[in-house]
């Protein structure tokens, strides 16, 4: 169960081997409360890497705490790739790390619109060079949909750190 988290630690590990420098990693979460954050610190060592989680579940912790600009929420929702991406921009300001993942979603039953389904979730990236942002749409049961949403952060994570690697090992 813990495949991700795992591959996650030995590609940080791998970039810290070739450069002497650990990459660090934070999140910021709305719908996931924080999964994503507990899967990572489930790896003995995380803490070489993982500096922390801003667990931002209602808007005004979103704009108070997090940062998120007021008409970003007003213009597009608090789910939506534009709050991903603040979300995600924002975190890794505030906790000091070089990749911040951020989730924003509706896990469910209730909070669909006709234009935002229950299971709508935005997994946010943001690194020195890069603010990105998908969008995903899961299936599943209140829970199912958070950890699918836990799953595709930390799927982003991971492929983020392969590309690093990548471009290591390519130069």
């Amino acid at each position: 169960m813990k495949k991700l988290e795992m591959d996650i630690a030995e590609l940080i590990r791998k970039y810290q081997s070739k450069t002497g420098k650990f990459l660090t990693v934070g999140t910021a979460e709305s719908a996931t409360g924080g999964r994503v954050a507990d899967r990572l610190t489930d790896i003995r060592g995380s803490s070489d890497y993982f500096e922390g989680s801003i667990v931002s579940y209602s808007n005004e912790v979103k704009v108070g705490v997090l940062g998120v600009r007021e008409e970003i929420i007003e213009n597009y929702g608090a789910v939506s790739s534009q709050t991903a991406i603040e979300m995600a921009h924002n975190g890794k300001r505030l906790l000091g790390v070089d990749i911040c993942v951020a989730v924003t979603g509706i896990a469910g039953p209730s909070g669909a619109t006709l234009e935002k389904p229950v299971g709508l979730f935005y997994i946010g990236l943001s690194t020195e060079s890069e603010n990105l942002s998908k969008e995903y749409v899961f299936h599943r049961d209140r829970e199912g949909n958070k950890q699918d949403a836990s799953e595709a952060a930390l799927n982003m994570l991971r492929e983020y750190l392969l590309k690093c690697i990548s471009k290591l090992e390519n130069r």
